[in-house]
């Protein structure tokens, strides 16, 4: 009994904030799920993510990450009514490349919603809520197969595309996440490295899933995290490192946790957390997890057609060796905010 009430005490202590960090009012967002975050230049942080509907692409504004809730939904572009972009409108990123805005984003047909496919918008304004947003087509990755959740980054003068996609040879749904070159914001070059696959049993709840990678480049390391399981209560985060040196494609280079890095807390109420994005405090000074979770663990149907996961955040904590702490995902505070 003892050593159940300091297990439970210190799960509550890991919930609680840093002193001195940034402190959230979340959710965030109410139902929106797999939201990506870009601190910007000009000082704003932009905002998208998936919404209930799975039908249009909105963008927010803000100065302040508590006041996401709040800001003007502003919808910069909508689904097609049929043929290629015209079902699941999942995951969109929105990333800032040589001048121009570029939104990545997962999208099905209307007579086939599960043959997704991995799709580019592009913006030539300074401000992505205004000027026009023009359709690049397919990001083609090599094969024709189940694809989704796009992100990208630079390193060493070098952009890259991560991505999930259902490898060639699988007999079965299974999806990996996979890496390539990029040559411009629309294309990738050269071969693509698949990097993780479901392989152990909280990978392969439900449904053997390995997908959304984020990533974070600090302390000479890559960390790039996915999301593994069903999106129900299951969901977790798992976590890929490599040398900030290393040859990224090279799938040696990188070693895997064999355990979540974060995951669902009874003791904070939080459940089914991922599908995450990194950003900064304003002054660069603290890393912060931008999640998706649930506020209950039990769901009538699918989960995939449950509107209620939020959008969150949380101050990250380092470790002494320089790998990041995602501690559990932070109780609820209250609010009186409704869904926009």
């Amino acid at each position: 009994m003892i050593a159940a009430r300091l297990s439970f005490a210190l799960t509550l202590a890991l919930a609680l904030p840093v002193v001195g960090a940034a402190e959230f009012a979340n959710p965030l967002v109410l139902q929106r799920a797999d939201p990506h975050v870009t601190l910007h230049g000009d000082g704003y942080y932009y905002y998208t993510a998936t919404v209930p509907e799975y039908d249009r692409i909105e963008l927010r504004r803000t100065r302040s990450l508590n006041e996401l809730g709040k800001a003007e939904a502003k919808v910069v572009w909508r689904k097609h009514a049929s043929g290629p972009m015209s079902r699941h409108i999942w995951a969109p990123e929105l990333h800032h490349i040589d001048g121009k805005w570029y939104l990545y984003f997962t999208a099905g047909r209307e007579d086939a919603p599960f043959d997704i496919r991995l799709y580019v918008l592009e913006n030539a304004s300074s401000n992505p809520l205004e000027g026009q947003w023009i359709e690049r087509g397919q990001l083609k990755t090599g094969w024709e197969s189940f694809a989704l959740d796009a992100t990208t980054f630079a390193l060493n003068g070098q952009r890259y595309l991560a991505w999930t996609q259902k490898p060639p040879a699988a007999n079965r749904h299974v999806t990996a996440v996979y890496i390539a070159k990029m040559d411009t914001p629309l294309s990738i070059t050269g071969p693509a490295t698949m990097l993780t696959a479901p392989e152990y049993g909280w990978e392969k709840m439900t449904h053997h899933v390995n997908e959304a990678p984020a990533v974070l480049v600090k302390n000479g390391r890559v960390f790039m995290t996915y999301s593994a399981s069903a999106t129900d209560a299951s969901y977790a985060l798992g976590m890929l490192t490599a040398s900030a040196s290393a040859d990224l494609l090279d799938p040696k280079a990188w070693k895997k946790s064999p355990v979540p890095v974060f995951r669902s807390s009874t003791a904070t109420g939080q459940y089914g957390p991922g599908h995450n994005a990194f950003t900064t405090t304003p002054d660069g000074k603290q890393d912060i997890l931008v999640y998706h979770a649930r506020n209950y663990e039990r769901i009538t149907g699918d989960s995939l057609f449950d509107p209620n996961r939020h959008t969150r955040a949380q101050v990250i904590t380092w470790r002494a060796d320089g790998t990041p702490d995602f501690g559990i995902p932070v109780a609820d505070r209250p609010r009186t905010a409704q869904p926009r």
